[in-house]
C-alpha cells in the first residue's frame, strides 16, 4: 500500500506526483496474451484490458480480489434557476433507497461482486448558484475531495465512481463546455426527464455561468462550477492513482466531473477507465475529447454508478481469459 495523497491545497494538486503504468508488466501481458490458445488479437478489447490491468497492478496475471464502488451524493444551488424538473430532497430519497438496497446500483454491485457505500456530501447545504459566484469556495472543494479521498479503501483491486445529485447533468454540461467548447446546448442533455423547454433553458443558464466564470481552470473550474460530488470523484481518483488502483468511471456525469483534473493534468486520468456510453448526447462528444472508449454501450444514462458495475462484470470476464486460459505450450496445441 501507497500512502496515502494528503490534499491541503487546490493549488498543490498539478505538482503531485503519482505512481506510473508499468510497461514492463504490461509488455509481460502482452507476450502472455500471445502465448494463450487463441489467435493473437482474437479477444479485442479483453486483452486490452487485461494488459491495462497488469500495468497498473504490475504483475503479469493481475487479479480482482475486491471490488470498490463508491457513490456521492451531493444538491446544487444552480437548481434555483429551475434547470430540473424534480426537487432536491430526492437526493437525500435516493440515498436512502441505496442504503436499503433497491436501487439499480445495489442490484448491479451484487451481481458483479462489487461492495458499495454512498457517501452524502452535506445535503442540507446546497452549493452556490454558478450563475451568481463561485458554485463552491476553494476551501469546501477541498473538503470534498478530501471525503473522496479518505473513502477509498487502499487494499481494494479496482474501483468504481458514480453519483447522485439533481441537477448535476446541468453541473456536467457545464464542465464540458468550459473546457472543451463548443456551444452549451451540444452538451445539454434530457438529464432526469427535461423536456426540451428545459434543455433550453439549462443550456442558456450553463452560457451564463461559463460567461461568468471564463477565466476559471483546472481546478479552479471545479470551485466555480462544480458540487460536492464532482469534487468528491475527483479526490478518489487521486487517492486511487496514488495506490496504484485503476478506476471504472460512470457515465457522462462522473466522467465530467473529472474534467478539471484532466485540465490540469491530462495524465491524471491515465488509470481511468469508462464503463459504458452513455444515452445523454454530450458524453460522446466528452469521451472524444478525453480520448476515452468506454467498454459498454447500452443506451444507459440512469447515473449511480450503474455503467461501471456492469462494465466490472466484463473485466472480470478479461482477467479470467488472461489468467486461466492454456498456452499452446500447455495444451499441447500447435502454432504457438
Amino acid at each position: 500500500m501507497s500512502t496515502r495523497i494528503n490534499l491541503t491545497s487546490l493549488d498543490e494538486i498539478s505538482a503531485l506526483t503519482f505512481p506510473a503504468f508499468d510497461s514492463a508488466a504490461a509488455d509481460a501481458a502482452t507476450a502472455r496474451q500471445n502465448s494463450l490458445t487463441k489467435p493473437p488479437g482474437a479477444l479485442g478489447r479483453l486483452e486490452e484490458l487485461a494488459v491495462f490491468m497488469a500495468g497498473w497492478q504490475r504483475c503479469e496475471k493481475p487479479v480482482i480480489t475486491q471490488a470498490q464502488a463508491l457513490v456521492f451524493a451531493g444538491n446544487h444551488g444552480i437548481c434555483e434557476q429551475g434547470v430540473n424538473p424534480f426537487p432536491q430532497e430526492v437526493t437525500a430519497q435516493m440515498v436512502a433507497n441505496f442504503e436499503a438496497g433497491g436501487a439499480a446500483i445495489n442490484q448491479l454491485c451484487r451481481s458483479s461482486g462489487a461492495d458499495l457505500s454512498v457517501v452524502a456530501l452535506d445535503l442540507d447545504k446546497p452549493t452556490q448558484d454558478f450563475t451568481k459566484g463561485l458554485a463552491m469556495q476553494p476551501e469546501d472543494t477541498l473538503v470534498a475531495m478530501q471525503r473522496g479521498a479518505a473513502a477509498v479503501d487502499p487494499e481494494a483491486s479496482i474501483l468504481i465512481l458514480g453519483e447522485m445529485g439533481i441537477g448535476n447533468s446541468t453541473i456536467a454540461a457545464a464542465l464540458a463546455y468550459a473546457s472543451f467548447g463548443g456551444t452549451a446546448d451540444q452538451w445539454v442533455g434530457r438529464g432526469t426527464g427535461s423536456d426540451s423547454a428545459g434543455q433550453q433553458l439549462k443550456a442558456r443558464v450553463i452560457e451564463d455561468g461559463v460567461a461568468l466564470h471564463k477565466s476559471a481552470r483546472g481546478m479552479a473550474m471545479l470551485s466555480a462550477l462544480g458540487g460536492r460530488e464532482q469534487a468528491a470523484i475527483c479526490g478518489a481518483v487521486l487517492e486511487a492513482r496514488a495506490q496504484s488502483i485503476p478506476v471504472i468511471l460512470d457515465g457522462y456525469i462522473c466522467t465530467a466531473a473529472v474534467v478539471p483534473l484532466f485540465d490540469a493534468d491530462p495524465d491524471l486520468l491515465d488509470h481511468c477507465l469508462v464503463g459504458h456510453a452513455s444515452a445523454e448526447p454530450g458524453h460522446i462528444r466528452l469521451l472524444e475529447a478525453l480520448d476515452k472508449a468506454p467498454i459498454l454501450s447500452m443506451n444507459m444514462a440512469l447515473g449511480e454508478g450503474s455503467g461501471a458495475a456492469l462494465a466490472l462484470g466484463v473485466l472480470r470476464a478479461a482477467l479470467e481469459c488472461h489468467n486461466g486460459m492454456s498456452t499452446f505450450a500447455e495444451a499441447g496445441v500447435s502454432g504457438g
